[in-house]
């Protein structure tokens, strides 16, 4: 089954601005926040509280999660086209934020990541690879 050009990205960040990242499986060295695809007949919302869940094991509902209103679309990487129907380049990418009192301990999925860290937000923007990750833990800072 194909996926759903259509994903979220949730920065997990506290009050004082330490950001979570990920570090992909599929690809080591390479930092994110939580990401993923909507699956069918899923508000982004729903999509933004469950891949939390699969990505940290946090329950996003214990925490305050916000939609940013923030979208972006980019050219899909070469390397994960193959996740979608043929002839599908482009992702829409829909930003939330998940407020968590402290750095808490997450509980990763492994065959999604590989290790995590809570870093300052500027140190967290400079070791994402994608350019909307970094642009949208840099509204933090803003």
């Amino acid at each position: 089954m194909y996926k759903i050009p259509v994903s979220v990205l949730v920065v997990i960040h506290t009050p004082d601005r330490q950001v979570l990242l990920l570090e992909r499986a599929d690809a080591p060295g390479y930092w994110q926040s939580v990401t993923g695809s909507q699956d069918a007949g899923e508000t982004l919302t729903e999509t933004a509280i469950r891949e939390v869940g699969e990505e940290t094991g946090l329950d996003a509902m214990q925490f305050a999660l916000t939609d940013w209103r923030q979208q972006n679309r980019f050219e899909i990487f070469e390397r994960w086209r193959h996740r979608y129907e043929p002839g599908v380049t482009h992702n829409t990418e829909h930003v939330f934020g998940l407020l968590t009192p402290h750095p808490v301990p997450v509980t990763l999925s492994p065959r999604e990541h590989l290790n995590y860290l809570w870093l300052p937000a500027a140190e967290a923007a400079d070791q994402c690879f994608s350019w909307s990750n970094a642009a949208a833990i840099r509204r933090l800072l803003a």
